[in-house]
């Protein structure tokens, strides 16, 4: 199969993240145990070869999948989970639009947001893990299109592509009180400016919604 796999995992070390959202102003910290975090975005190849379905994405086998709704991320995790004899982590209900995760599967599933930005620092404290033009395809130096993946320098953990050429889906509801069931959405995109290609920046969307700058990565818990 072309284009990176999908079970490239980093390790990720346990340790604390403070998050932040700039409309409510709120801030609040997650303590994390250890997990691993895909080193690339599921790439349109590996969504291909697993589903049999070619997305929104243009044609590239190494470019992120992208016009994949949250439901695609999640079952994509399932089906990978499956591939690879590891137990399910979402129990999917009634037509599908009713969720469950087992904290004690031990398969493929999105990062939570704290674990992204995490993921997405290594360590560092600053709005981004190194110079825009050195780490990510953005409306600055994209050409106004989506890159293969692995094409800019990753962080100190070995992770490419956290910020800029898609957006990566993560499992948290934003704001269930003003926006209902939208999902969180991290990292930027091939078409935004540069503010919006910082680890902190937290965008939305409906769960149904199929976006051509939002893809996504996989995540797995270390369990004891």
């Amino acid at each position: 199969m072309n284009g990176y796999p999908t079970t490239t995992m980093v390790t990720v070390p346990a340790g604390r993240v403070s998050l932040s959202d700039r409309r409510t102003r709120r801030v609040w910290s997650v303590e994390l145990a250890p997990y691993q975090l895909a080193a690339f975005p599921v790439t349109r190849a590996q969504y291909l070869d697993l589903t049999g379905q070619r997305s929104g994405t243009p044609e590239g086998d190494r470019l992120p999948v992208v016009g994949v709704s949250w439901w695609d991320a999640v079952r994509f995790c399932n089906a990978l989970s499956r591939r690879h004899g590891l137990a399910p982590v979402y129990h999917l209900h009634g037509d599908g639009d009713e969720i469950e995760r087992d904290a004690t599967a031990d398969g493929y599933r999105l990062p939570t947001e704290a674990e992204w930005e995490y993921g997405c620092r290594a360590g560092t404290a600053g709005p981004r893990y190194g110079p825009l033009d050195d780490i990510a395809w953005y409306r600055g130096n994209s050409q106004e299109r989506i890159h293969d993946v692995g094409g800019r320098r990753p962080n100190a953990w070995g992770l490419h592509d956290m910020l800029g050429n898609s957006w990566d889906w993560c499992w948290d509801i934003y704001d269930a009180e003003v926006y209902g069931s939208y999902r969180v959405l991290r990292g930027g995109g091939w078409f935004d400016e540069h503010w919006s290609c910082r680890a902190s920046v937290r965008r939305r969307s409906h769960p149904s919604l199929q976006i051509d700058d939002v893809g996504f990565r996989v995540a797995r818990s270390i369990l004891r």
